[in-house]
């Protein structure tokens, strides 16, 4: 079971809150990854299977997941070279590729608004 709480503010030395969470799409690690011992490679904290796209989940989209709101935050998530070293060139140009971009296919950057347990299984829901 994953906890996830509010980092502080950065002039006190802690983490960005606009990337505290980082989220995949299930379906597109799988498919970068091809093999699912090497998934977690990515980096990201959660994978969901759920359309990542700007127009589905803009910017200030809140997710309700398991006791936990979170929030979808501007700054886009590209990855880096550890990504790039890990998949290879192929998988770091597909998800960077226009439609990897216009899609997020390589993910979307996410904030804490209520701390919460959450656990494999758990339904993430849009929230109103």
């Amino acid at each position: 079971m994953a906890s996830f709480r509010h980092c502080g503010d950065m002039a006190d030395g802690s983490a960005d809150p606009d990337v505290q969470i980082t989220i995949m799409n299930s379906r597109v690690v799988a498919l970068v990854a091809n093999d699912e011992s090497r998934r977690e490679l990515a980096g990201d904290q959660l994978y969901l299977d759920l359309d990542l796209s700007g127009a589905n989940l803009p910017p200030g989209t809140r997710l309700d997941i398991g006791d936990a709101i979170i929030e979808v935050t501007e700054l886009p998530h590209t990855g880096c070279r550890k990504f790039a070293d890990r998949f290879g060139r192929d998988a770091t140009v597909f998800v960077n590729s226009g439609l990897g971009r216009k899609r997020s296919f390589r993910g979307i950057n996410a904030r804490v608004v209520q701390s919460g347990d959450l656990k494999v299984g758990d339904v993430a829901q849009k929230l109103i």
